[in-house]
């Protein structure tokens, strides 16, 4: 069995997670220092500021407060096996099974594992209108992906990774507690 160890302590294996293993705590640092685009962006931007502005563009579409943690959670698997950029993503097979596996097991964790197609419809179509948005100011070359309306402006400015951790954490925890 192969293990995985976390920063805040915790060690098990991320191919037989369960919801014990989840820890906010571990997703917020992880994300934090995990950079978007595979690194290939005018300056650092983490995957925990990206859900940190798809949370944000929940809140501005007035969707309720489930849905603004889905939101701001909808990568946290990515704090237990990295990220992979979307154009190779889509051709790993046995990493979108490992993805939405441990993904089952986070919404489990943080009581979201009813969502919708509806709502998972709406959490992914914020993420490409997020993602859009932080292309065209954060990348060059182009995208095959046509921009789509925001009711936020997403914050993709150069920010120090310890203050999007905090920011990442107070935003989940205030969201889970109600």
């Amino acid at each position: 069995m192969s293990v995985m160890n976390t920063f805040y302590g915790r060690t098990f294996d991320p191919m037989g997670m369960t919801e014990e293993n989840v820890a906010l705590e571990d997703i917020a640092r992880a994300l934090s220092l995990l950079c978007r685009g595979g690194g290939h962006i005018r300056h650092f931007y983490s995957v925990a500021q990206h859900s940190i502005n798809c949370a944000k563009e929940a809140k501005a579409r007035e969707l309720p407060e489930r849905m603004q943690l889905a939101c701001l959670l909808h990568d946290a698997s990515e704090a237990y096996i990295s990220d992979i950029i979307r154009p190779v993503k889509e051709h790993l097979n046995n990493y979108l099974e490992i993805e939405a596996k441990i993904m089952s097991v986070i919404w489990k964790h943080f009581h979201l594992e009813n969502l919708t197609e509806e709502e998972q419809q709406t959490w992914k179509e914020i993420d490409d209108a997020v993602l859009v948005y932080e292309f065209r100011h954060l990348m060059t070359g182009s995208l095959e992906m046509e921009a789509q309306e925001l009711y936020s402006e997403p914050d993709v400015s150069e920010r120090n990774w310890r203050e999007i951790e905090t920011e990442f954490q107070q935003w989940a925890e205030r969201l889970i507690c109600r």
